[in-house]
């Protein structure tokens, strides 16, 4: 039997070590048995298992820690054991060997292709990225192109998949998307399903140059934010509005939080009934990396209310893992819905196309705070900013706790007053 050497806690206080840069990456952190946890540059944690064959060292990667847990490396280490001691293999070249069978299995098709690329990609991306691209292929994809012979499949019909797309005036999306289906054809050239060259090239040439419009659109005044907040809580009265991405669009807007930390939400990381309410971003989910810490978002008790009545509708625990804005969409339940979905909400159903966006509360948080007498710094700590300062930075652990509380009541009542007066004119 393997010695087991790791717990969480020293694999936290390893990771933690990394992005102080008190451990330098690739250094690995050993369970025995030849599986360890090692952090490459400028990526994340991910298990490896090293071996021996034809005493040759080899090194396997299993996945990416948290998503894959010590314990599952555990039984992962357990399982490719017993295989190897069975039939000794390269145990890369038999994964590739498994997706060509599986792929042959169901009919060669772009899906089955798509699907083992996609499952590769699961080691190195982040949960969140991997959840949002898998969404994206079964969004705009797979209807099209999935069940499509993948040797078959040339460049006008992945055109007619992106023009689909830019349609709704998604042009970061199209972008990503054909990146990922070259990325698929990649493979499946790799694989030996289609032969001559890649048909995603030409159609990347064909996209239309995103119009440089600078920052996003932002509106800077509380009135016309609050007719923004009318607005939609008018489109859910009618039911043109789901319900879901209209409570998604509140908490976007009373905690200027990142849009893909909102759809991400998972009702484990809030504290409804606590004074003041909180929402703690797991650090793995925000766009800043190197800090010691999760993110702390103060809630204003009117968006704690609605969140709180929000759950107990659903009858689901505090403690669950499950989303707070969870898709009811072919997709299941199982998952959250998509930022796509709150961005087509303000373009057209609110028709605020060029005028504010989901991101734009982050920008009219920041203007007004400040005009209204807020400090930088406590703004900035709010935002989860990149801090220009050692002192800036020392405040990070939350020792400005108070101000933000006030920071973020003061948010909270401003916004509700000015919808309130659209309400009420």
């Amino acid at each position: 039997m393997a010695t087991q050497l790791l717990n969480d806690r020293a694999i936290q206080a390893f990771l933690g070590a990394v992005r102080a840069g008190r451990t330098k990456p690739l250094t690995k952190l050993n369970d025995g048995d030849g599986l360890y946890l090692t952090v490459t540059p400028g990526s994340k944690a991910v298990w490896r298992l090293r071996y021996y064959l034809g005493g040759k060292e080899q090194l396997f990667t299993l996945g990416a820690y948290p998503a894959f847990s010590l314990a599952a490396a555990r039984l992962e280490r357990a399982r490719l054991r017993q295989q190897l001691v069975a039939s000794p293999a390269n145990l890369a070249a038999a994964r590739q060997d498994g997706f060509r069978r599986s792929v042959e299995k169901a009919g060669n098709t772009f899906r089955a292709v798509a699907e083992r690329w996609l499952e590769g990609k699961k080691e190195q991306w982040s949960p969140v990225h991997y959840r949002t691209s898998r969404q994206a292929f079964e969004r705009d994809v797979y209807p099209l192109l999935g069940e499509r012979p993948i040797s078959e499949i040339r460049p006008p019909e992945i055109k007619r998949m992106s023009d689909a797309i830019l349609k709704r005036k998604a042009h970061d999306t199209a972008g990503k998307v054909l990146q990922h289906v070259g990325g698929v054809f990649q493979l499946a050239q790799a694989l030996g399903f289609h032969q001559g060259d890649n048909p995603v090239v030409p159609v990347k040439a064909t996209l239309p140059r995103k119009p440089k419009s600078g920052r996003m659109a932002a509106v800077l005044d509380f009135p016309t934010l609050g007719k923004i907040l009318h607005a939609a809580q008018a489109a859910t009265a009618t039911a043109r509005l789901s319900q879901v991405v209209h409570l998604a669009h509140r908490l976007c807007a009373f905690t200027a939080a990142r849009i893909g930390n909102v759809v991400e939400a998972q009702w484990q990381e809030f504290k409804l009934e606590v004074d003041p309410p909180t929402w703690i971003i797991p650090r793995a989910k925000m766009k800043a990396k190197d800090r010691h810490h999760d993110h702390k978002v103060i809630l204003c008790q009117p968006i704690a209310q609605e969140l709180l009545a929000w759950r107990k509708a659903w009858n689901v625990k505090s403690d669950s893992e499950t989303y707070v804005f969870t898709s009811l969409a072919k997709l299941g339940a199982t998952r959250p819905i998509s930022r796509e979905s709150i961005e087509k909400a303000y373009r057209e159903l609110l028709d605020l196309q060029n005028q504010h966006s989901p991101h734009g509360w982050r920008a009219a948080f920041s203007t007004l705070a400040r005009e209204n007498g807020f400090e930088r710094d406590v703004v900035e700590l709010a935002l989860d900013h990149v801090h220009d300062n050692e002192v800036v930075r020392a405040y990070d652990r939350g020792e400005r706790l108070s101000e933000r509380i006030r920071l973020m009541q003061w948010w909270g009542e401003q916004l509700l007053a000015a919808q309130q007066k659209t309400d009420n004119p």
